[in-house]
């Protein structure tokens, strides 16, 4: 038998005669757009329009009236707006232009249109050649007593028109006018008393900058930036880098931890849990004695060094985005200031991170539960500050699933309160419940498990997954296509084909993609068989920088870079269709924006040929079954004349791995 609750037994909610006297007579249903029922805001980006739509009726024959109130960001009143009606739909809808980044908040307002429902009724007696006399009467009370809830504003013409409906010496005909007046009208707009009005509880809205929308990413490790072999990279290397990823087409410079490294228990090359002299250890083994997670580490330079960089970047059209661990070293200066913010054993040692049977000795997690857990929380929200302050505005978020919800919620709403303009990428490979509760909790970007998806039958339902509602509300994925952990047996084994199937799956499927270094060189060596880890990996050891290699795939990503720039079907989420046919090694799909029709068609295997005839929405895009039309090859500029809804397609990848085919729609006969 299970344990009783600790909470008093439910009650299960039940109508009574006192309960059904109190219910509104307007009844305010299926608002959107609405997120688990308000309880997270849905994301938007900056310049789209807000959709608002309700379900809004009441019982009988009286109209109705709704309006939706908006408050943007940093205003300390709401704005008020009409809602139209939509009979065919019978729903209730306005736009509302989204022109600033941070929280939006809106909710909607219903009630009796009292006026107008008295003008409809008058209306049909008049049409009917009824008399239309105690009708007027009716009005001008109605009127008088509208004037009376509202003494301000419009009471003065409230009562001068209801005096004149009123008035049974004046002819039915001027009666009548008087109460058909189109200003009369307008000042009777809102409700007509208090307990009229019904209010929908507020929703809100997070409205983020088009880098969060759209933009290319670049990983690096600064220490391997040297060109000189065998000296430690440092942020000046990392500086003169930046026109050439500028010249690839990249936004976003994605930073792992550029903090002092700890040298107790710190890792050797390729994770050897013992370092020999030199080693210099993973840069998320954060802190030392030279500081903790507001340094930076010495051999990369200084904090002036680090800004510089930040600036120089912005100048070459690029971000920086930053790593956000929430770990220590064993030597980070809290660990001795703080040993209370860490998970402490019954033999008074500091427990450090494991995953049994893996130990990673040279990490010590927070204990984010713990009594002084406020100050805890302060001071890693105060770290984002501190970088803010530096010119940074976009972090990658170190495994956030590991922490609690409830800190992320607290933590990214204190920060975006204040700077509304920042990004937040989270790196939560974990299951799907969980991934997406961090981005509805206010993370702008996440992680995802497309590095693992390569065949038909994996990408395909794992793309449905994310590109429709509601996922599409608050989830954004980010689609990288390697990092420092994760090398897949698909590009260990595929050779360079793989890495362009790869890359011009990553930058067609979504809009926000990113490589990490070395990608582009092929780099493919794990460190042993059925491993996704590199070899002499850089998360360990210091490397030296390599900017070409032979049979590299460069081009191919400043190429798929500048098409993605030029086409706006590729800049936005949802509005992705997967296509039949009938081939299991062809992936195909549409990417739509007005005036911008794309159909991509991808051969997922890097070695034998894939064709198939492709599904081609001619219907949709105004095209006859038997009309010409021309299809555009943006990667290579050829151009093929289709008929029909199938299209035919064969990709050799000896040749090309993929089209990224624009439909150019015949103008009207």
């Amino acid at each position: 038998m299970s344990r009783a609750s600790l909470l008093p037994p439910p009650e299960v909610p039940r109508i009574t005669l006192e309960s059904a006297r109190c219910r509104e007579r307007v009844v305010l249903e299926g608002i959107s757009p609405a997120l688990d029922g308000g309880r997270h805001p849905v994301k938007r980006f900056l310049g789209e329009t807000l959709e608002v739509g309700a379900d809004i009726f009441k019982d009988g024959h009286d109209l109705v009236a709704a309006r939706v109130l908006w408050r943007a960001p940093g205003a300390e009143s709401f704005e008020e707006q009409p809602l139209a009606y939509d009979f065919e739909a019978d729903r209730w809808t306005a736009s509302l232009p989204l022109d600033r980044v941070g929280r939006w908040a809106f909710c909607v307002e219903g009630w009796p249109d009292r006026f107008r429902t008295f003008r409809e009724e008058l209306k049909k007696r008049v049409d009917a050649g009824q008399d239309a006399a105690p009708e007027l009467l009716e009005g001008a009370r109605l009127l008088r007593a509208r004037a009376s809830a509202d003494p301000g504003g419009a009471a003065a013409t409230l009562r001068s028109a209801a005096a004149r409906l009123a008035d049974e010496a004046a002819p039915v005909e001027a009666r009548l006018e008087a109460a058909f007046d189109h200003e009369l009208l307008r000042a009777t707009w809102g409700p007509h008393a208090a307990h009229d009005l019904v209010r929908s509880a507020v929703y809100e809205v997070v409205v983020d900058r088009t880098i969060a929308r759209f933009s290319a990413w670049y990983e690096l490790f600064p220490r391997s930036q040297s060109p000189v072999e065998g000296r430690h990279g440092t942020f000046q290397d990392v500086e003169a880098r930046l026109p050439e990823l500028a010249e690839l087409g990249f936004d976003v410079l994605y930073l792992p931890p550029i903090h002092p490294i700890g040298r107790a228990h710190r890792k050797g090359r390729n994770n050897a849990p013992v370092a020999r002299p030199g080693d210099v250890g993973s840069p998320w083994a954060i802190g030392a004695v030279e500081g903790g997670h507001t340094a930076v580490c010495p051999e990369l330079g200084t904090l002036g060094d680090f800004e510089h960089l930040v600036r120089a970047a912005r100048d070459h059209g690029l971000e920086i985005a930053l790593d956000y661990a929430l770990q220590c070293a064993p030597d980070h200066p809290w660990v001795e200031e703080h040993p209370e913010w860490f998970h402490v054993r019954a033999d008074g040692t500091i427990r450090h991170a494991e995953n049994p049977p893996k130990k990673y000795e040279d990490i010590v997690p927070f204990d984010f539960w713990c009594a002084d857990r406020e100050r805890l929380w302060e001071a890693c929200r105060d770290i984002l500050l501190f970088w803010i302050q530096r010119g940074v505005r976009i972090f990658r978020v170190d495994n956030p699933h590991t922490k609690p919800l409830a800190f992320w919620e607290w933590c990214l709403a204190e920060v975006q309160a204040r700077h509304p303009e920042v990004v937040f990428l989270s790196e939560a490979f974990t299951r799907p419940k969980r991934m997406l509760a961090l981005a509805k909790l206010g993370f702008t970007t996440s992680y995802t498990y497309f590095t693992w998806k390569n065949t038909r039958e994996e990408l395909e339902p794992f793309l449905e997954e994310y590109a429709r509602p509601p996922v599409t509300e608050y989830y954004r994925p980010h689609f990288f296509a390697n990092t420092p952990d994760i090398l897949h047996e698909y590009l260990q084994r595929g050779g360079r084909n793989a890495f362009r199937i790869r890359l011009l799956l990553a930058g067609t499927l979504v809009p926000v993609y990113g490589i990490y270094s070395g990608f582009e060189l092929c780099d493919a060596t794990p460190v042993r068989e059925e491993s996704e880890e590199y070899l002499d990996s850089e998360k360990y050891e210091l490397k030296t920088l390599r900017r070409e290699a032979p049979g590299d795939v460069r081009e191919d990503v400043r190429r798929l870079n500048l098409v993605r720039r030029e086409h706006p079907a590729l800049q936005h989420l949802g509005n992705l269709r997967l296509l039949a046919h009938d081939s299991p090694h062809l992936l195909a799909y549409w990417r739509s924006f007005p005036g911008d029709e794309l159909l991509v068609a991808v051969n997922l295997d890097p070695r034998e040929p894939a064709e198939a005839f492709v599904e081609v929405p001619i219907e949709a895009l105004g095209i006859a079954p038997e009309q010409p039309y021309v299809v555009e090859d943006l990667l290579t500029g050829e151009r093929w004349t289709w008929r029909g809804a199938k299209g035919w397609v064969r990709l050799d990848p000896k040749e090309r791995v993929g089209h990224v085919l624009r439909v150019h729609v015949p103008e009207p006969a």
